[in-house]
């Protein structure tokens, strides 16, 4: 790694959370030159502008719901248990995500929406390859009889994702973390039903 790859992935891991909470508007230069203790010449010698360390963070924040979503869906075992493992990483992972400022993805699309351009997109294909995904597991499911074939793997995949991001959304808001397992609990128990 260079001197430079080494800064640059300095700022990213010192801001990333910063800009989750803050978002990209919001976040400051100052801001950003308090938490890595450079200079602003120092942080724009590294990125063009405070837009391209944004997406950098980004992508650093959007890592850990990618890797969690990812080892869940490879895991061994029928479509029913790959789902189960989807809202088990949720559930293991809200502390993480509760203390860094809510969901990182949920987080950018509400500013990206309100009028960032930059982000927009990225979000928005995020949010398609996840229900990508589910409706992959739903389809396998189905392939192989556990789930009705009448069910709707696109309508089930975007519950799953609006389920899980609506209670991250709600636990984050009422600051009360103890709601979050609880609507989990249920929103898995409301998707049984729709793939019996």
């Amino acid at each position: 790694m260079t001197k430079s790859e080494h800064t640059k992935r300095f700022i990213i891991e010192k801001v990333a959370h910063i800009f989750n909470k803050k978002g990209a508007y919001g976040t400051s230069l100052s801001d950003i030159t308090k938490a890595t203790g450079l200079t602003k010449g120092a942080v724009y010698g590294n990125f063009q502008d405070k837009d391209t360390l944004a997406e950098a963070c980004f992508d650093h924040n959007l890592k850990f719901f990618q890797k969690g979503l990812y080892k869940a869906i490879a895991t061994q075992g029928n479509a029913w248990h790959k789902l189960e493992m989807v809202f088990a990483f949720y559930e293991e992972g809200f502390p993480f995500v509760y203390a860094n400022g809510g969901c990182a993805l949920m987080n950018s699309a509400v500013e990206a929406d309100d009028g960032y351009p930059l982000l927009k997109q990225r979000t928005r294909s995020t949010f398609e390859n996840w229900q990508k995904e589910m409706e992959g597991v739903i389809r396998e499911g189905q392939t192989t009889g556990e789930f009705s074939r009448t069910a709707n793997p696109t309508s089930i995949a975007r519950l799953i994702i609006g389920g899980i991001e609506g209670a991250i959304l709600v636990a984050k808001s009422t600051q009360d973390m103890d709601s979050f397992p609880k609507t989990l609990n249920h929103l898995k128990t409301i998707i049984e039903k729709e793939l019996k």
